[in-house]
């Protein structure tokens, strides 16, 4: 779902990240609100502190969307369900949730707990208002506390929605995995209507976008796109999860990988391996066990003229977490850290010694066959 991440800080043990994206949206909303929403609210004020009250307005919406994706995290660790972080993108934030909850009560509080949250704040800055008006504080302070409080209530609203993978959907989705007792069912019924919003979000967009609102029509239009997209890759994930829960990656390995000697020099790895087999990852084995592994990342950062006179061995990876696996270890897992390192093949050992190599595409195949042969339908 992201690109490239940032690490801002660490709050209650979790470290909340932006996405560059975000700096996208974080500028538009200060332009938006210095130049649309203050503006027309407080016409009496000077243009530089409308944009004051814009940046102080935007910045109150990131840390409201931390405090809402937080209570999310907070209530995921209380059901025992581990929270990798929270990240901000372009359309808001989520917390980095790499497991399904084991229950429909799990569920159903973690997403609850996010609108709810959000009504708190609201209710917050509401209150905080009162106090700044009865006290005489300025416009453009209560100003920017009046338009927190909106906008908590607003995002609380939205994320209500039944759309799945929004707050509302996944209530939603734990009412039909109660009832129907199985989550793939209710992923699908939950994603299905998800994606309906999606369309009538697109729908809406362009018909206000031919109506002359051009600037809301392409954010309807582009928030719809989001919301089909997020609710067919939510159900995709679910389904890869749940066909490759409790399978080995022995299953799935190629068990007579091409494997590279120390001695190899550098020319003949590329010329006879890399040219030949077309894979970016080559394991390095001596007397029968893994001493590591080479890429064409380390290829790339040697000097063409050292080909001939630097060998496998100067330049070897060694084996780490991020390239090597167990081959009793769940495929799932293999999955995750795949994603993680980035690394569309791992080595799969025994002891010291190298059995396999895993694939990301052999993965994808067997999914593809699997749902091809038994459908979705299949539970």
């Amino acid at each position: 779902m992201f690109g490239k991440k940032i690490k801002l800080f660490n709050l209650f043990g979790f470290t909340v990240h932006i996405d560059l994206s975000w700096l996208f949206i974080a500028v538009l909303i200060t332009w938006s609100l210095a130049k649309g929403v203050f503006p027309n609210e407080y016409k009496n004020l000077s243009n530089t502190v409308h944009w004051y009250m814009g940046a102080a307005g935007a910045l109150g919406l990131f840390l409201s969307i931390i405090f809402h994706e937080l209570s999310h995290s907070l209530v995921a660790r209380r059901f025992g369900l581990p929270i990798e972080g929270i990240t901000l993108f372009i359309f808001g934030g989520v917390a980095e949730m790499h497991d399904e909850p084991e229950t429909p009560k799990a569920e159903f509080f973690m997403a609850i707990a996010g609108p709810i949250a959000s009504i708190l704040i609201g209710v917050l800055f509401l209150g905080v208002r009162f106090v700044g008006e009865t006290s005489g504080w300025s416009t453009p302070v209560t100003g920017v506390v009046n338009y927190l409080a909106i906008i908590n209530f607003i995002l609380a609203g939205f994320n209500l929605l039944p759309a799945f993978p929004l707050d509302g959907g996944r209530v939603l989705r734990s009412g039909l995995w109660k009832w129907k007792n199985n989550i793939k069912k209710a992923t699908r019924q939950a994603s299905a209507i998800g994606k309906g919003f999606g369309t009538l979000l697109i729908v809406l967009g362009v018909l206000q976008f031919i109506a002359g609102g051009i600037v809301g029509g392409i954010w309807w239009f582009l928030i719809g796109m989001f919301m089909r997209n997020a609710s067919q890759m939510s159900y995709q994930q679910l389904l890869v999860r749940k066909e490759l829960e409790g399978e080995s990656v022995e299953r799935f390995m190629n068990d007579d990988p091409v494997t590279i000697s120390p001695d190899t020099t550098i020319r003949d790895l590329v010329e006879n391996y890399v040219y030949r087999h077309h894979f970016k990852m080559y394991p390095v084995v001596e007397d029968h066990k893994l001493v590591g592994c080479i890429s064409t990342k380390e290829i790339k950062s040697l000097d063409r003229d050292r080909w001939d006179n630097t060998t496998v061995s100067d330049i070897v990876s060694q084996c780490s977490a991020d390239n090597t696996i167990d081959k009793n270890t769940d495929a799932m897992q293999a999955m995750s850290i795949m994603h993680k390192s980035d690394n569309s093949r791992l080595m799969v050992t025994e002891g010291d010694k190298l059995v396999g190599i895993i694939a990301l595409k052999d993965l994808l195949r067997f999914l593809s066959l699997k749902v091809d042969l038994e459908g979705e339908e299949n539970d």
